[in-house]
C-alpha cells in the first residue's frame, strides 16, 4: 500500500473519480493555477484543463449555486470551499436549494454533489474562520455528512460522496492535510454509515470524529497508563450515523464520552448522548460525559485557542471521571 498524506489521498479519489467519470469537475477559489490552497488539487488543471478544473471569484454563493444548477443537470461538480467558515455565505444555496431540491420535485431532479473543505479551528485564525459546521449541516434533512482522520477514509470516502446521487457535506481539516496513512493501491469505497473503530476497549467508549480522532488516541494512551481501557470509534460518517456500532460498543463497556470539535451547546455531541441514553440507559454505570470548545468565540491568542479546543488532559478527566477514578 502507497503512504499518502491526506491531502494526496483527497487529490487521488478527486483525479481517479475525474478519469472514471467525465461528469466531474471541480470548482472553487485557487483550485486550479494555484493548484488548491492546500494543494489537494495538485496536478490537476495540468492533466483535466480548464473545464474541469474551474478558478472561481472569491464568491461563495455564486459558485455554489452554479454547481447546484450543473448537478441538477446531469453533471457532478465538487465545489471546494477554501474553508467551511466561508460556506455561511453559501447557506441559502446548500440548504435551500442543495438539500431540498430533490424533495421539492417529487424526486425529479437529483442533485449529485460534493461541497467539501477544511472544517473547524486550525491554529491562531481568529474566531471567524475557527468555527466547526457539524451541527449545522447535519441538522439538515437531505444533506448527507462525513468527516475525515486518516487518508485511507479520506479516499475511500471521498470516492462514495462523488458518486453519490444527492449533495454530500465532506469535512477536512486544515492541521491534518500532511498526517500520513497507508492507503489501498487498488480501488476501494467506504459506505456512509459505517463507524470504524480505530481502537478496542473494554472499560468505556470514546466517539469521536475528525480533528477529534487524533486527541480522542492521545487521551486513550493517557488512560491506558492509569489502567483504563478505552475504545475509540471514529463515526467518519455523521449524517447517516452508524448508531448500531455505538450501541453496541456502549452496551459492553458500560460507560461514554464524547470528543466533539465544536461548541457544546446543541452540538452533534448533545445527539449522541441523547440517543446513547435513550437505547442504552439500563447498561450505563456512569452518565454520558462531552468534551467540547469551551462556550465563547475562538481566540487568536496561541495559549487562549489551546485552553479553548479540546486537548488528551482533559479528555482523560473525563475518563477518569466516568470510570470513577477521579
Amino acid at each position: 500500500m502507497a503512504v499518502l498524506q491526506i491531502r494526496e489521498a483527497i487529490r487521488d479519489a478527486m483525479r481517479e473519480e475525474m478519469l472514471r467519470d467525465d461528469r466531474v469537475f471541480l470548482m472553487g477559489e485557487e483550485v486550479g493555477h494555484y493548484e488548491g490552497a492546500y494543494k489537494c488539487s495538485q496536478g490537476l488543471l495540468k492533466e483535466f484543463g480548464e473545464k474541469r478544473v474551474v478558478d472561481t471569484p472569491i464568491t461563495e454563493t455564486g459558485f455554489a449555486g452554479v454547481g447546484i444548477g450543473a448537478a441538477m443537470c446531469g453533471l457532478r461538480p465538487i465545489i471546494e470551499f477554501m474553508t467551511f467558515n466561508f460556506s455561511a455565505v453559501a447557506f441559502d444555496q446548500i440548504i435551500n436549494n442543495a438539500a431540498k431540491i430533490h424533495h421539492m420535485t417529487g424526486g425529479q431532479f437529483h442533485v449529485p454533489m460534493v461541497f467539501r473543505g477544511p472544517n473547524a479551528a486550525a491554529h491562531m485564525l481568529g474566531s471567524t474562520h475557527s468555527q466547526a459546521f457539524d451541527t449545522f449541516y447535519t441538522h439538515i434533512p437531505g444533506l448527507k455528512v462525513v468527516s475525515v482522520a486518516t487518508p485511507k477514509d479520506a479516499k475511500g470516502l471521498l470516492k462514495t460522496a462523488i458518486r453519490d446521487p444527492n449533495p454530500v457535506i465532506f469535512f477536512e481539516s486544515e492541521v491534518q492535510y500532511g498526517i500520513k496513512g497507508e492507503v489501498p493501491d487498488e480501488e476501494y469505497l467506504i459506505e456512509f454509515g459505517v463507524a470504524d473503530t480505530k481502537r478496542a476497549g473494554a472499560d468505556v467508549t470514546l466517539l469521536c470524529w475528525g480533528q477529534s480522532v487524533a486527541i480522542a488516541l492521545a487521551a486513550a494512551e493517557l488512560a491506558e497508563q492509569k489502567g483504563v481501557d478505552v475504545e475509540v470509534i471514529d463515526l467518519r460518517s455523521l449524517r447517516p450515523l452508524d448508531e448500531q456500532t455505538i450501541f453496541d460498543s456502549v452496551r459492553r463497556t458500560n460507560r461514554a464520552v464524547v470528543v466533539e470539535h465544536g461548541w457544546p451547546y446543541g452540538g452533534v455531541g448533545s445527539h449522541l448522548i441523547a440517543r446513547i441514553q435513550e437505547e442504552c440507559f439500563d447498561a450505563l454505570d456512569a452518565p454520558v460525559l462531552k468534551v467540547a470548545y469551551e462556550d465563547l468565540p475562538m481566540s487568536y491568542a496561541e495559549n487562549l485557542e489551546h485552553l479553548t479546543i479540546p486537548q488528551p488532559s482533559r479528555v482523560l478527566e473525563a475518563l477518569e471521571q466516568v470510570t470513577y477514578r477521579s
